[in-house]
């Protein structure tokens, strides 16, 4: 199902009976600052008065209190990144389709953007095949609609806010074609394993083809220096779903001695905006 409103507001943080809550105040925040100009224009532009980069901060924190309670009990995820501009009918959106379903049947529950293209494909794969589908969807100025293949998903504000939680509950990423935004959260994760500022979690590049002089470039800074050539091991390229998964099942499963059981539905606490998955 998509996101609702009601969902949203179930999943910010409930605040005393006399206290302003962080709604009110980064509604206040928005209040405070010009109306023709975006949150994010004015989040960039500089340093501004500290009322406003307190009330700036309280916003962000409410980005990652609305995704921290909504996603605490999905379970082990994998993160599929790729293009919301593909089609039904498309290779790429079949071949996301059949991954989507191949990482949901390994386990994992599969987390997108919550959009269309390519996430709309894998989050659809993981419904068919029984699995669990998660979104974390952005607000832009042209509306990006959500798909209706989630069992959970949470609206963000800020970009670097949702990345941060794609990566947070993810033991591996599969990368689709995409565009600008695909290439940022393949090199996000990218960085954060190579630096060592998360675990050695598998990447898994699909659509050679697409991705063929990106692959040759990655293997051109090696050669020039610019990285490590083991770092070129940080990164799994193929379009067989068969080898996608023994990948994944390698890297993740056994690596990080993850270890099939009953899915039992952990305890949550609705007063503090969270919400189970029992899917």
């Amino acid at each position: 199902m998509a996101c609702s409103a009601r969902e949203m507001n179930e999943a910010t943080i409930v605040a005393g009976k006399d206290a302003p809550d962080i709604e009110t105040l980064t509604k206040a925040s928005s209040a405070a600052s010009s109306s023709s100009e975006p949150a994010d224009e004015i989040f960039l532009e500089g340093p501004r008065s500290r009322l406003a980069e307190f009330l700036t901060l309280l916003r962000v924190m409410r980005d990652f209190l609305r995704g921290f309670r909504t996603l605490h009990f999905v379970g082990p995820c994998v993160t599929v990144f790729g293009s919301a501009r593909i089609k039904p009918g498309d290779p790429h959106y079949e071949l996301a389709r059949k991954m989507g379903a191949a990482i949901a049947r390994l386990g994992f529950t599969v987390i997108t953007g919550g959009g269309p293209g390519i996430m709309e494909a894998a989050n659809r794969g993981a419904r068919e095949a029984g699995g669990r589908s998660v979104g974390c969807t952005i607000e832009l100025p042209s509306e990006q609609p959500t798909n209706v293949y989630l069992d959970r998903c949470v609206r963000m504000h800020y970009f670097f806010a949702r990345k941060t939680l794609l990566v947070k509950y993810s033991y591996a990423f599969v990368v689709m074609p995409g565009g600008a935004g695909t290439l940022d959260e393949l090199f996000e994760a990218l960085t954060l394993i190579q630096t060592g500022k998360i675990k050695n979690f598998p990447i898994v590049i699909m659509g050679t083809d697409y991705w063929k002089e990106l692959l040759h470039f990655i293997e051109t800074m090696a050669q020039r220096g610019m990285i490590a050539a083991k770092d070129l091991d940080l990164i799994y390229a193929t379009d067989s779903i068969d080898e996608a998964v023994a990948h994944i099942r390698t890297k993740a499963i056994e690596s990080f001695g993850l270890k099939s059981r009953r899915r039992r539905v952990p305890r949550h606490f609705l007063w503090l905006g969270e919400r189970g998955l029992g899917r």
